[in-house]
């Protein structure tokens, strides 16, 4: 069964994204801000990961004989 909590530590994890993205936009560090981005990337990505490697546990759980 899918838990909420995830899709909240996803949805916040792209709104600190926008508002640091924003935030050093405006600032003029554009190079700090790509890397921001990347690393708010590689978090979401992570726990995405995560999330598909307990669904190919289950599958496989299903249909071990």
């Amino acid at each position: 069964m899918l838990d909420i909590s995830i899709i909240i530590k996803i949805g916040i994890v792209g709104i600190v994204m926008i508002v640091l993205d924003k935030v050093l936009d405006s600032g003029g560090k554009k190079e700090y801000a790509v890397i921001s981005n990347l690393a708010g990337i590689i978090i979401i990505l992570i726990l995405v990961i995560s999330l598909v490697s307990k669904l190919f546990n289950a599958i496989q759980t299903l249909f071990y004989f």
